[in-house]
């Protein structure tokens, strides 16, 4: 089942959109790419869509906010002041994994049993345009894609990459795990 609405998400998304100007639309499409696919990999329950909102909502957003490629430390910020704001302190160890591992080049295996390792691949799956599948098939990657278009979002990824090299080619690609 597609997942067209999630209202935890939507209002994160509203509260942050003046940061993200006219990336709204690319950005609220690859979060919303990226908890489908989740959805796909897990069949996640309601308490698990809810952290996959709020990691979803905050896992690029310094981007906009801090207005940096080095985005992971301010991301990190917000969601933890968020989760500190809805009174879910038990939430913090996984939904932070969630994002500062979001980019792990191998699998994210010290979280067994969390949502980390789905949410690794399923943004994975995204950044990729569905390349990596992770086991999804084509046709539901197809449908996830066409409900929720790209409005931009790879190729604002491709100007700030290459902004990156040229301004800090020493830290390419700061938000990368080994």
């Amino acid at each position: 089942m597609l997942l067209t609405r999630l209202e935890p998400l939507d209002e994160l998304l509203q509260r942050h959109r003046p940061a993200l100007g006219k990336d709204f639309l690319g950005y609220r499409n690859h979060v919303y790419r990226v908890i489908n696919f989740c959805n796909l990999l897990i069949d996640a329950n309601a308490e698990q869509l809810e952290k996959l909102a709020i990691a979803g909502a905050f896992h690029d957003l310094g981007i906009w906010t801090a207005r940096t490629f080095d985005y992971l430390p301010p991301s990190l910020q917000l969601a933890e002041a968020h989760l500190d704001e809805i009174a879910r302190p038990e939430w913090k160890s996984e939904v932070l994994a969630m994002i500062e591992l979001h980019h792990k080049v191998g699998a994210a295996t010290a979280h067994p049993g969390s949502l980390v390792e789905s949410f690794r691949r399923a943004d994975w799956i995204d950044v990729s345009l569905g390349l990596i599948s992770f086991g999804i098939p084509r046709d539901a990657r197809r449908q996830i894609f066409s409900a929720f278009p790209d409005a931009g979002f790879h190729l604002r990824l491709v100007q700030l990459s290459a902004k990156q090299c040229l301004t800090r080619p020493w830290k390419p690609l700061p938000m990368l795990r080994w």
